[in-house]
């Protein structure tokens, strides 16, 4: 089967040498052409738009950054829908508003071809262990024909329900990590403000009820020295997650307080000049407020805007 991937960045940069690893022929597009010509060395074939990438294959996968970027790459000039064979299948990785998600769907079906959501959740970590997971929204008999090459990218496959809904569940899986990672922030500050060791802290959370797989990798950066000079998502780029969240819960009329609380933690990040850090750098927001901390200690990591 012929494959196309378009954004090879953090997580495409893992899922194409996977891809073809099992077999699949696979022609990438991505804005800086730099990135794809790494995976070229690979064995990826390059294309010259999204539309050339759709042309040439039979399932088109996308991760980009945002609703616009997906919609240019699949509406715009050259995008994928001008090139999409009848057969062929567009799936939409990307973290993006599920109202937006159903909206591009729409514009696929009204030509008489077929888009579906899967967005990807986990991160490079779980990906590389192999436990990441992909949810699809969409037609039922499409997600069914892909499944072999979904599947091919992680293990942890499952169809969710009608267009965007798998949209809908990657926003509010995204809105339980964060919220429960800043309240792991917090009750680890707590802890060390009460004389807790953290790193006897963190292993006893790990062997209590709250103990989660996101815990178990992201929460050791909150330890001296563990935190990733690459973030693996830092405030910005998570908190694009949260008000995602925020707007879509605003839509549906549905009450978020939790992570309402969360993003105002986040917001303190960027205004200590921490926000290009993994977005668990919260708990020296809270270690600062409660005093174990000076501004002063914080000034070897910061980053002026």
């Amino acid at each position: 089967m012929n494959v196309g991937f378009i954004g090879l960045g953090d997580m495409g940069e893992i899922i194409v040498p996977r891809l073809i690893k099992a077999g699949f022929n696979v022609t990438g597009w991505n804005r800086t052409r730099s990135k794809a010509e790494a995976l070229a060395k690979e064995g990826m074939e390059i294309g010259e738009s999204p539309a050339e990438v759709a042309a040439n294959s039979e399932v088109i996968f996308c991760i980009v950054t945002n609703a616009d970027a997906v919609e240019k790459v699949a509406l715009g000039e050259d995008g994928v829908l001008s090139g999409l064979k009848p057969d062929g299948v567009f799936i939409d990785m990307s973290t993006i508003s599920p109202t937006r998600s159903r909206k591009i769907s729409t514009a696929f079906k009204e030509a008489d071809r077929i888009m579906l959501d899967g967005p990807l959740s986990g991160s490079p970590v779980t990906l590389v262990q192999n436990k990441a997971s992909i949810m699809i929204g969409g037609d039922k008999a499409a997600y069914e024909r892909v499944v072999p090459v979904l599947k091919a990218i992680g293990p942890n496959v499952s169809y969710i329900g009608d267009s965007g809904t798998a949209a809908t569940l990657k926003v509010s899986i995204n809105l339980t990590l964060v919220a429960e990672m800043v309240a792991f922030c917090e009750g680890m500050a707590l802890a060390e403000k009460g004389g807790v060791d953290p790193e006897i802290a963190y292993d006893a959370y790990m062997k209590s009820v709250t103990a989660s797989p996101v815990m178990g990798y992201r929460g050791l950066f909150v330890l001296d020295g563990k935190m990733p000079t690459k973030p693996l998502a830092n405030v910005r780029l998570q908190q694009k997650d949260v008000l995602l969240a925020l707007e879509f819960a605003r839509e549906q009329g549905m009450p978020a307080p939790l992570i309402a609380a969360a993003n105002e933690m986040l917001n303190a990040c960027h205004s200590l000049g921490i926000g290009h850090r993994d977005f668990v750098t919260v708990i020296d927001v809270y270690r600062l407020l409660g005093g174990l901390i000076t501004s002063s200690d914080l000034e070897s990591y910061q980053q002026k805007d």
